[in-house]
């Protein structure tokens, strides 16, 4: 009988553990009912938060910047680094949790961070550049962060505009030619779970407003702002998928930087060695916090599963919740789910107690596919 060999590569689950100690839960519960059983592990992530901390687990290097944070306080951000790739995470620099005592900016939130974040990769040295955006504080398009890197936005006075999604409305010139020209030369490859263009219906503002505390007129305002902002820096580029990812920060590196996108676990998997790990499973256990139909749309373990498919190898799942029947799970590549609803149906309680849980799960998973 073939040795089983486990890979675990599965996302975090939000609020309660990060894709690191998920993984060190899901093998402790393997190995209490199959010592000395092989187990690989590879955390993943989809472009949203938590990108640069898998990167670093799969063996890039940590570092620091200080950079603008949404609201403009200088905020500590990290990003991954091996050789000349650099992977980096908007929502280091631009997320929601930058902003003091979750106290909303929808208008004036700024991505000036993240563009000092990419400036930061490009003076370590990066060709190519993992841009994982998603987890915003802001809706400006990218402006912010393309006049970190040297665009200039101006009113028709010839003032630079206020900061944040607002400030476009009464954006009169873009003069891009003051980019950092160090980008002409760079892959910069836009990873993200989010296919939305950046304005109507399925835009950024109607989409993503809410969350970021936008009223209903803000985001009818944001909406207006960035197609105005568009009609001066490039309308067509404004629908093209992954235009609307993190308020629009997709379509600014779109239209200005030259990048190309691509659904964030695709690239994140092939950043992190997600190929050769699978080669040596006999078995895959992915997961995230909530598995439901955002699930399917490009989040991690959907990605997962697919690659293990194709590849011919089992997989199961754990999750804190499971919003999905068995065919949807079936269609998605996954075997069965386990759920740590499951064992503690209280919310607050299974977050609480997510690790010991998720071992507990392992240990199921163990008796029904290695024993």
């Amino acid at each position: 009988m073939e040795t089983a060999r486990v890979l675990v590569a599965a996302d975090k689950f939000k609020g309660s553990l990060t894709a690191v100690q998920v993984a060190e839960r899901v093998t402790a519960g393997l190995r209490r009912v199959v010592p000395g059983l092989e187990v690989e592990t590879l955390p993943v992530a989809d472009g949203g938060d938590g990108t640069v901390a898998a990167a670093v687990a799969a063996g890039f290097e940590r570092r620091e910047a200080r950079v603008t944070g949404p609201v403009g306080d200088p905020v500590t951000a990290a990003y991954a680094l091996r050789g000349a790739t650099a992977v980096v995470e908007m929502a280091e620099a631009s997320g929601l949790q930058h902003l003091p005592d979750g106290v909303f900016a929808p208008l004036t939130a700024t991505t000036y961070g993240s563009g000092e974040l990419l400036a930061a990769a490009l003076d370590a040295g990066a060709t190519t550049i993992v841009f994982g955006v998603g987890g915003s504080a802001t809706t400006d398009g990218g402006a912010g962060m393309l006049a970190a890197l040297g665009a200039r936005f101006l009113d028709a006075d010839g003032k630079p505009v206020g900061p944040g999604g607002g400030g476009l409305a009464v954006l009169a010139e873009a003069d891009l030619s003051g980019l950092d020209p160090r980008l002409k030369d760079v892959d910069l490859i836009l990873a993200s779970d989010v296919d939305n263009p950046l304005t109507g219906p399925k835009g950024a503002p109607e989409v993503y407003g809410r969350q970021k505390g936008a009223s209903e007129e803000d985001i009818a305002f944001l909406d207006a702002a960035l197609a105005h902002y568009a009609s001066i820096l490039g309308p067509e580029k404004a629908a093209l998928p992954g235009a609307g990812a993190a308020g629009g920060i997709g379509y600014g590196a779109l239209v200005a930087l030259g990048a190309r996108f691509r659904p964030g676990i695709e690239v994140m998997l092939d950043v992190l060695g997600f190929a050769p790990a699978l080669a040596r499973a006999t078995l895959v256990i992915t997961g995230e916090g909530s598995l439901d139909e955002q699930t399917l749309h490009g989040k991690a373990p959907a990605g997962v599963a697919a690659a293990a498919r194709e590849a011919g190898i089992e997989v199961v799942a754990v999750c804190g919740r499971l919003a999905l029947d068995p065919e949807a799970l079936e269609r998605a590549g996954i075997a069965r789910a386990y759920a740590l609803a499951d064992l503690e149906p209280d919310p607050a309680v299974s977050m609480a107690q997510a690790g010991p849980l998720l071992e507990r799960a392992a240990e199921s998973i163990a008796r029904d596919f290695l024993s």
